[in-house]
């Protein structure tokens, strides 16, 4: 590893590598190369463009679409106008996006025209709205000057606010500054730490969608890398396949789900993987027969990283060493502390509790977001004092310290890689006319990890139609947190309090799990 740039900023970042390699590609999306020059000339227009647009330091720009090269300089434009950027996953259903513009206070809206539709409501409201084409952003960017904006950019100052599902059935924006995304590197560097660092050159491929700290966070951390994106609009695991061997593809981060559909794919059989170095994978745990195949047939390093929205992603590792047959049962940890961060299981009170004891997992580092937006309440919650944050993960640290996650205290459910609490399923099924009660849980499941199960008790004289049920709640919420299976009963069991015991509901499809998440 070379002495990398320590930048205070993604600005800075992009300045440095479109100096010293001005012709190195940056992006490739759709027949379009970017150089690292190019693209940090379009930085500087997209943010003289929004300071033109009336946007000033700390406003908020939100974007709906797909991953794509001009959503990046999208991003790195805002970042360098010291505007906040707000990606909002595109498969939400409309209320929830319309939720996100009005909680985050979004000057502006930039979509791409698949999603137009939802843009003229926006519009509707006053919201000023740019289409991600060539008459809306193209002709915004190439109409201003490729400076260096007036902007005094620190790296306190936030970057990104990425929702999160809520535990009270609205989602939360979590604010993350610059030295969130790039004080790890620094760390990693002076401990050596090789197998999550890249080279400038290196190439990836972007395919994880672009509103998850999996998608734009791991862009922003290869333009600090100074790497070759190689930008897929969504996940094609042919796509991903035949980009891997075209562009000798060296790093590589995919959630579990993906990788599982990669290799039942039938280009993976004579696939050639010999140019991955490392694979990264995380955002939810990875069933042990999946990671034992991936290891045989893809022949790398792997990495599993362990973390949250809250975190920047990842700040625990399980190392490439650890993805042994003879370390069986280190691979199902999700590792150790990165450098710079540490990790401490706590008690209801606050309290540190000794190796093996089951807590909620709290973790401290240079990655932890500065709290909700708008939430002061929330963001007490998390934020417990002396740079501590609650995961609202149940789990272990060993003698050695490594990290096992036993379960979500949250009652979260991780469906391939896509949060979902049962809150918002929830009250998108209690206004069925046919719902007297219901409870969502998470239920094993071989590809996406867990899938979301409806419990339903029926006013009386109502019939048990499930597909009825699903449909209503698909017409509320995006489609990944829409019950898969709904199942009916007389009566939630709950304890004096009333609270629905939803660990007594989960036992049954759960049996026979070494644990409760999958």
């Amino acid at each position: 590893m070379t002495n990398a740039p320590l930048p205070r900023t993604f600005g800075d970042a992009l300045r440095h590598h479109a100096a010293t390699r001005p012709d190195g590609v940056a992006l490739r999306h759709n027949g379009r190369v970017t150089s690292y020059a190019a693209f940090d000339a379009h930085a500087d227009q997209v943010a003289n463009a929004m300071i033109a647009m009336g946007l000033k330091k700390g406003d908020r720009i939100a974007y709906l679409g797909k991953n794509s090269d001009h959503a990046i300089e999208l991003a790195l434009g805002a970042a360098r106008a010291g505007v906040v950027f707000v990606p909002i996953i595109w498969r939400l259903a409309p209320p929830e996006i319309a939720y996100i513009l009005e909680d985050s206070g979004a000057a502006a809206l930039f979509v791409e025209p698949a999603f137009a539709a939802i843009g003229e409501a926006a519009a509707q409201h006053g919201l000023a709205v740019i289409a991600m084409d060539d008459a809306g952003y193209v002709a915004l960017r190439d109409g201003a000057p490729a400076t260096p904006p007036p902007v005094s950019v620190s790296e306190e100052d936030i970057v990104l606010q990425l929702y999160t599902s809520g535990t009270t059935g609205k989602p939360k924006g979590v604010m993350l500054s610059h030295a969130n995304g790039i004080r790890q590197r620094a760390n990693q560097i002076a401990a050596g730490i090789d197998w999550l660092l890249s080279e400038p050159g290196d190439t990836t491929i972007i395919a994880m969608p672009y509103g998850h700290i999996g998608g734009v966070g791991v862009v922003l951390g290869a333009i600090n890398n100074g790497q070759e994106l190689i930008v897929h609009a969504e996940y094609d695991p042919g796509a991903v396949i035949d980009a891997i061997a075209a562009h000798r593809v060296k790093r590589l981060f995919l959630v579990p789900a993906a990788i599982g559909i990669m290799l039942q794919h039938p280009k993976a059989a004579d696939a050639d993987f010999s140019s991955i170095e490392t694979l990264s994978y995380g955002a939810s745990p990875i069933p042990l027969p999946l990671l034992k195949q991936a290891v045989e047939r893809i022949g790398c390093g792997f990495v599993q990283v362990y973390g949250m929205t809250e975190t920047w992603g990842g700040v625990v590792a399980l190392p490439p060493e650890d993805h042994r047959p003879d370390r069986e049962h280190k691979m199902t940890a999700a590792g150790k502390a990165l450098a710079g961060v540490e990790l401490k299981i706590i008690d209801a009170d606050g309290n540190a509790l000794p190796p093996g004891a089951i807590g909620e997992v709290a973790i401290r580092s240079p990655n932890n977001t500065t709290g909700y937006w708008g939430k002061p309440e929330e963001t007490a919650r998390a934020l417990i004092g002396d740079g501590w944050l609650r995961t609202g993960d149940a789990g272990l640290l060993d003698e050695e310290g490594y990290l096992f996650i036993q379960d979500r205290i949250k009652d979260m459910i991780i469906t391939g890689a896509e949060n979902v609490y049962p809150a918002e399923v929830e009250s998108a099924i209690y206004g069925h006319p046919a719902v007297a009660d219901v409870a969502v849980i998470g239920i094993p499941d071989a590809r996406w990890g867990e899938a979301v199960k409806a419990i339903v008790v029926l006013k009386p004289g109502e019939p048990a139609d499930a597909d009825a049920i699903i449909a209503h709640a698909r017409a509320r919420i995006a489609g990944f947190k829409c019950p898969k299976s709904v199942d009916f009963i007389a009566a939630l069991p709950r304890n004096p309090s009333g609270k629905i015991l939803r660990r007594e509901l989960r036992e049954p499809f759960w049996a026979g799990h070494d644990r409760r998440v999958n």
